[in-house]
């Protein structure tokens, strides 16, 4: 400190960051804890007992903790200024060649008062099991102990919110350090890359994520990474958040995160990625609802089926967006869509694929500050209570209007295939379906959420007829006096299952096979 006054070393505030509070452990010891302890070993005879003078000293052991919390920076701060300083350097060595030293290092000093807490929990812990069990200390030695142990764990929480707080402000200059965001008492639980699928144009984009306690931050990289690292895009709280696994032939690995400001369809780059995700997601879920007093039940994802939320959620979540290239019709109209006059939409209350003139509609939604978005009909009814003139519900279904998603959650079987056409060398792929509730008719839809079939095949009296595998397809026919249709399955499993299911159907048999559960599509899929 002499040489650091003068000027000539190192400046006199680093020095005291190098040893931190060591000056007050210093004088504690030397005039408190080390002459109480000296007394009472010279009237031992008579006061056989350190216990009480341990219960009485140990709550200022914890200045140890700030001590602890500092030694990593403070062996930095030495490495730094050796290099930096070429006179600091000459003193410390100067320094460690006193025989009082031991040939030991400066950094090699400075760490027993960190091992001072842990040493003196060894030793008293030795002296309580070593004791008479009449031994008057033994009480007070017992409760020293407890307290020793205590002042420990405080030293170790000390470190490790040190630690925390050090990592947290090195995700916050990633981040670019916003005001919105940084906050103390955050916890980062997990971050990692991710794609995110997008509803539009069906593709992926990179992602980044960072999940913390309370919140969902959802990034890109910058281009440029000077300064922050990460661009936020947007922040999800974790409060009502909800999570899943998606089940998506096209892009595996995928999960959905639906929280009250937006609902992403992510893919991680493995299963036991995905895995960790959706374990990570979940924790935070269940740590938030456990120090929430206003949630009633705790909430374990979102219902399986369709992405549509339920009715008293709309407006209230963002919801899942369905695919554009899932549906070849509007989903409220059923009028199909194309390139010119009918584009496809985006309900922004349910997520539906809808025309324009469906969806032609504002209302406020509370997920997004109560701002006016593009609603269809039927959730501009249901937000605003206003009544439309276009009124379809009522309206009865033709016998082409059964919804596929729905159909295919109850049919006998289901998958994508391709009918050809006549000349055998071309033909268009469709969704398939033959339901449980009409077992005697092949729907075929241009797409799996399609809300209306475009075509439908009586299968009664039919033939079905296997064709030798050629060009690697695998062919099978359904052949009724003149009339034929040819079609292509994925897997020579699938067509035998699509053949045993089509002869069936064509011989009045109307219940399921045995065996046959309520996954048929999924097996299918």
């Amino acid at each position: 400190m002499k040489e650091a006054k003068n000027g000539k070393t190192v400046p006199e505030e680093v020095v005291k960051m190098i040893f931190s509070n060591i000056s007050s452990i210093y004088q504690f010891h030397a005039k408190f804890f080390l002459p109480e302890l000296q007394k009472r070993m010279e009237d031992w005879s008579c006061n056989p007992r350190i216990g009480d003078v341990i219960q009485k000293l140990a709550p200022f052991l914890k200045m140890y903790g700030e001590y602890v919390k500092n030694f990593d920076k403070a062996v930095e701060l030495i490495t730094v200024w050796s290099e930096k300083s070429p006179p600091f350097q000459e003193l410390i060595a100067d320094i460690q060649k006193r025989k009082v030293c031991a040939n030991l290092t400066l950094q090699h000093h400075m760490l027993e008062p960190v091992q001072r807490i842990p040493r003196y929990e060894l030793l008293l812990k030795d002296y309580v099991r070593k004791l008479p069990p009449e031994s008057p200390d033994r009480d007070d030695a017992e409760k020293a102990l407890e307290m020793i142990f205590m002042v420990a764990k405080h030293s170790n929480a000390a470190i490790a919110e040190m630690e925390r707080l050090q990592n947290l402000w090195a995700v916050y200059q990633r981040l670019g350090l916003e005001d919105d965001i940084v906050d103390p008492s955050n916890e980062l639980i997990k971050e990692g890359p991710v794609q995110k699928i997008s509803a539009r144009n069906n593709s992926t984009s990179e992602k980044y994520l960072f999940l913390f306690n309370n919140m969902l931050l959802y990034c890109v990289p910058r281009v440029i990474q000077v300064g922050a690292e990460f661009q936020v895009h947007l922040r999800i709280d974790v409060d009502g958040m909800k999570v899943r696994e998606l089940n998506d032939t096209q892009f595996p690995h995928t999960f959905l995160v639906s929280g009250k400001q937006r609902t992403l369809e992510l893919q991680a780059r493995s299963g036991e990625e995905m895995n960790a995700w959706i374990k990570a997601f979940q924790d935070a879920i269940d740590r938030k609802e456990k120090r929430s007093e206003t949630f009633k039940t705790a909430v374990h994802g979102l219902e399986l089926g369709t992405p549509a939320l339920k009715t008293e959620e709309l407006g209230r979540r963002a919801p899942q967006w369905v695919r554009d290239n899932l549906v070849t019709m509007c989903m409220r109209c059923k009028e199909p869509f194309n390139a010119i006059i009918r584009r496809r939409h985006h309900c922004r209350a349910c997520g539906y694929v809808v025309c324009a003139r469906c969806s032609d509609y504002k209302a406020e939604l509370q997920y997004d500050g109560n701002r006016l978005n593009r609603v269809c009909q039927e959730c501009y009814v249901f937000l605003t209570g206003r009544v439309v003139l276009e009124d379809r519900e009522g309206k009865h279904k033709g016998i082409l209007e059964k919804e596929a998603a729905e159909v295919s959650g109850r049919s006998l079987l289901c998958s994508s295939l391709q009918l050809l056409d006549k000349n055998g060398k071309g033909g268009t792929r469709g969704w398939f379906v033959i339901p449980r509730d009409d077992p005697l008719v092949l729907y075929i839809y241009a797409a799996p959420q399609d809300v209306r079939a475009h075509t439908s095949i009586p299968l009664l009296g039919y033939q079905v007829r296997d064709l030798p595998q050629g060009d690697s397809r695998h062919l099978f026919q359904l052949v009724q006096s003149r009339q034929v249709y040819t079609f292509v399955a994925d897997t020579e499993e699938l067509k035998r299952r699509w053949m045993r299911a089509m002869a069936r159907s064509a011989a009045g048999i109307t219940h399921p096979e045995e065996g046959e559960d309520a996954d048929s599509c999924e097996e299918a899929e």
